[in-house]
């Protein structure tokens, strides 16, 4: 009985283990993400400001 607990509780923590790596693979990828659009929209307002300036 009590081997088969501790295979149980075994199973449990590869278990955790893939969860964590899916939520931190989850998290890294909205990272990407945000960063990728805050990225265009600052390079964005910096292109309105370029073609605000006057040529000389």
């Amino acid at each position: 009985m009590l081997k088969a607990l501790v295979k149980f509780q075994n199973r449990e923590r590869g278990a955790t283990a893939v969860e964590y790596g899916i939520m931190v693979a989850l998290i890294a990828a909205i990272i990407v993400v945000v960063v990728t659009t805050l990225g265009t929209e600052v390079n964005a307002a910096f292109q309105r400001v370029v073609n605000a300036l006057p040529n000389p």
